[in-house]
């Protein structure tokens, strides 16, 4: 066996990094002779462009071009060696196939390495086919899928390896514990302002989903902590590997609850050697979707209402549009008003009459087109066959009659005059109320888009072959339709209805399965984030009996009650103070509401630098971050602090999820602070 021992291991490490060194002062000189190139290339087009045809210009400013792009290509190799020369590799397979003689030595990593020298590939892609192997396998049997063929054979050796800086720090052989000993490790370690890939400890399970490449919509529902938002941006990293030729990532769209959380999750994909992938909110698409006129209240001043407000008219009306029955009574309502609604006339323009039946026949023969949009086409066509039985020009008076007078026949012609007589239609007008100042709420927003889908038509994003829908359960079925008919591509929709913010308006996998019937569910159980101490403490507040907390040991969360703000402050600051001096890099403060997080930030931000977040914020920077469970969704920290985890505060059915959301932030240690008496979802926690 080669590279036996460690220290065999270590000088092979060792000469894996002067070739990559070697690499990447290639590329160097070739970046050189690229720019030199292209520079002359530019110089000499600016002199000689008036001499030339059109031929020799489209010419050479191709040539220009490609020179560049080869130069970019070049740059970006550079950057995957400079990543390869800080950790190489993270694993090694040794396997011999069935029908073969010799075993092959295969080293896993982060990016591929091939030597031009030796004409060797020495370090194979994690996404590589072979590499399967190392995620689904321990030694004995294996087999790993090829584009044209499964290949069976024996894996005789499973090293994982930890490399930082081009240094071993350790490595692990032939062990069923290989995955678990360094998982541990890692999840041990403290976490960052962005979120890092997993590679390394990708567990079988989570690597089918990664690998999955079959299903048009694949929705993973995955318990708090179990990695699946890492899981998805993993899964697209693989598909822009496999279909490199066909996929590119301006061609995938993801659409995040934040900015906070697109910042958050920003740095993934990059690490992994693929290019940033465009991001969008709910609110920006229905911004795009609905266009210039329309004004609304976004997701985030709803959830604040329902959780301040507390206006059961404003719950009523959300609860009724968040189900998937609403969506087929749209359907309904617009089938009706297309059988009942129109009512043709016959009409006489310039001395010719045009009979209803005419007009009744053309409405029918642009069935296909959105509702709407047909009275164009059919006034179109009442003039053409005025003209062609008149022989004369119309005058703009007369095209203006007909106009007018076809939509006329329709009963009503303005899309929200047809929404708000939906809810007439229904018998339940009161289940529409303009916000003030004639914005939308949030939950009329979507229902809107559809009606104006249906009525007038949305072009779809044909550009996006592959959409990705993070925190599934916080949006509605028919924002689900509307997402189904205007994008045509796969998809990946993940969330966990135990993390939904919003009580009235949820969506669970079965739900979604509703407007996607095609649709693979997969469900993730197992929670990396939290020590076993805090997942007890959560699954008391909302227990999940799928849930299987990963065994890593910590503090015991704390509860502590005060008698006042003033003593509670005075115990978060110590707390604070203790975490400059830890080894901790993120805390997280984490509140009900937006106006408890932005008063509890400024008694602390004249001692403390903090962040305090908002739905106005764009960036997660790490250090003492104050925020609402809602903002934090997604995001995880050292440490957390939950206060205000009074019983007046925490006491209904929204608030158990704010607070479940709130305790699974943390990672290592979990601080709840309360005045007077604790909430009752934390009854069966000791002090």
């Amino acid at each position: 066996m080669i590279n036996a021992t460690e220290e065999e291991e270590t000088t092979y490490l060792n000469g894996i990094k002067v070739k990559l060194q070697f690499a990447v002062e290639q590329i160097n000189k070739a970046v050189a002779k690229i720019s030199t190139t292209l520079k002359q290339n530019k110089q000499d087009y600016a002199e000689s462009k008036t001499e030339m045809d059109i031929v020799e210009k489209a010419f050479v400013r191709q040539s220009i071009s490609e020179t560049a792009a080869s130069g970019e290509n070049a740059i970006l190799k550079k950057k995957k060696l400079l990543k390869l020369k800080s950790s190489p590799y993270f694993g090694r397979i040794d396997f011999i196939e069935n029908s073969a003689e010799e075993q092959k030595v295969f080293y896993i990593g982060i990016h591929s390495f091939f030597d031009e020298n030796d004409k060797i590939n020495l370090i194979y892609d994690w996404r590589a086919p072979v590499s399967s192997i190392f995620y689904d396998f321990e030694p004995g049997d294996a087999w790993f899928e090829t584009p044209s063929r499964k290949i069976t054979g024996d894996l005789l050796l499973k090293r994982q390896y930890r490399i930082r800086n081009g240094i071993m720090e350790f490595m692990f052989d032939n062990s069923l514990h290989i995955h678990d000993d360094v998982l541990q490790q890692e999840l041990s370690r403290t976490s960052d302002d962005k979120m890092k890939n997993i590679v390394s400890t990708i567990q079988r399970d989570q690597n089918a989903i990664i690998r999955n490449d079959s299903s048009a919509v694949l929705i993973i529902q995955g318990v708090a902590g179990s990695g699946k938002t890492s899981i998805a941006l993993h899964r697209i990293a693989y598909l822009l590997y496999k279909f490199k030729d066909t996929l590119i990532s301006d061609n995938i769209l993801i659409i995040s609850p934040n900015k906070v959380f697109a910042d958050y999750i920003s740095n993934v994909l990059p690490e992994l050697g693929e290019e940033k992938i465009p991001e969008v909110s709910m609110e920006e698409l229905a911004v795009a979707l609905l266009g210039k006129g329309y004004k609304f209240y976004g997701f985030y001043e709803e959830v604040a209402l329902l959780l301040e407000g507390h206006d059961d008219n404003v719950a009523a009306r959300v609860q009724f549009k968040s189900t998937y029955d609403f969506v087929k009574k749209i359907n309904q309502y617009l089938a009706f008003i297309e059988n009942e609604y129109f009512s043709p006339a016959s009409l006489k323009i310039a001395g010719v009459t045009i009979p209803s039946s005419y007009i009744a026949e053309r409405f029918k023969a642009y069935s296909r087109m959105p509702l709407l949009k047909r009275f164009p086409e059919i006034i179109k066509d009442i003039i053409k066959k005025i003209r062609s039985s008149d022989k004369h020009a119309l005058n703009k008076e007369a095209k203006e009659e007909i106009k007018e007078s076809v939509y006329k026949m329709f009963k009503l012609t303005k899309l929200l005059e047809l929404y708000k007589d939906f809810y007439t239609w229904l018998c339940k007008p009161e289940l529409f109320k303009h916000a003030s100042k004639l914005m939308l709420e949030w939950s009329d927003v979507f229902p809107v888009i559809y009606f104006k889908m249906k009525l007038e038509g949305i072009a779809p994003y044909n550009n996006v072959k592959h959409l990705l829908i993070d925190e599934m359960q916080d949006y509605t079925p028919v924002q689900y339709t509307v997402l189904s008919r205007i994008f045509y591509c796969k998809k990946t929709i993940l969330g966990d209805i135990n993390q939904s913010v919003n009580p009235f308006a949820f969506s669970s996998a079965e739900v979604i399965k509703n407007v996607f019937p095609q649709a693979d569910i997969v469900s993730i159980y197992k929670s990396y984030r939290s020590t076993t101490e805090i997942n007890e403490l959560a699954q008391h507040i909302s227990y999940n009996p799928n849930l299987i907390a990963i065994e890593r040991h910590g503090k015991i969360p704390v509860i502590k009650c005060f008698t006042n703000d003033k003593e509670q402050l005075k115990e978060i600051e110590y707390i604070l103070e203790n975490f400059k001096q830890s080894s901790y890099q993120t805390l997280g403060i984490i509140c009900k509401t937006q106006n408890q997080a932005a008063v509890l930030n400024a008694a602390l931000s004249s001692r403390f630098r903090t962040c305090l977040l908002t739905d106005e914020s764009l960036y997660f920077s790490g250090g003492i971050t104050v925020s609402t469970a809602h903002m934090a969704k997604g995001l995880e920290f050292d440490e957390v602090i939950v206060p205000f985890a009074s019983a007046d505060n925490y006491n209904s059915n929204i608030d158990r999820r704010m607070l479940y959301i709130a305790c699974t932030r943390a990672m290592h240690q979990l601080t709840l602070t309360c005045i007077k008496e604790r909430s009752a979802f934390l009854v069966l926690v000791h002090r």
